[in-house]
């Protein structure tokens, strides 16, 4: 448990000094980290099923789309896909591409009453470099986290 509190409590100081209004963010390493000590962690991926595919999948997350492609307009079943996926007492950990969809993701579970809500930092693929690359600076794939393509 000392573990898991320690990354809980570095999440819910970056929420104070982000003021984030859900429980806090986590670097993929932290959220991979909760995964394995904690067994109601879960990854939420909200991104498209299209970037899935074409880009890599985290094994074992939770696939739910914030956005439907191509259109990409707000997924309005997410909030019930939500509930039917998860229980009341998993701590939630959202994932998209960079860190902006599962911030939504992340806001909108936390205003629906999901108590424990993290938002990864960086996403899957992370920031753009210089030449306006992913994959290069930072981002679950850069930290070599378990992933997988099809």
């Amino acid at each position: 448990m000392g573990r898991i509190n320690e990354i809980l409590t570095l999440a819910h100081t970056r929420a104070d000094e982000q003021q984030l209004p859900y429980a806090g963010a986590v670097t993929p390493p932290e959220a991979f980290e909760l995964t394995q000590l904690a067994a109601n962690a879960k990854i939420i991926d909200v991104r498209t099923r299209a970037e899935r595919d074409w880009v890599g999948r985290i094994p074992n997350a939770i696939e739910i789309e914030w956005m439907g492609y191509p259109e990409m307009q707000p997924n309005p079943h997410f909030l019930s896909a939500l509930q039917h996926a998860v229980t009341a007492d998993s701590t939630l950990l959202f994932i998209c591409r960079s860190g902006a969809r599962s911030n939504a993701a992340a806001t909108a579970a936390a205003a629906a009453g999901f108590p424990a809500c993290y938002n990864i930092l960086e996403g899957f693929e992370g920031d753009k470099d210089a030449d306006t690359h992913r994959n290069q600076t930072n981002g679950w794939r850069f930290a070599n986290l378990p992933w997988t393509q099809t």
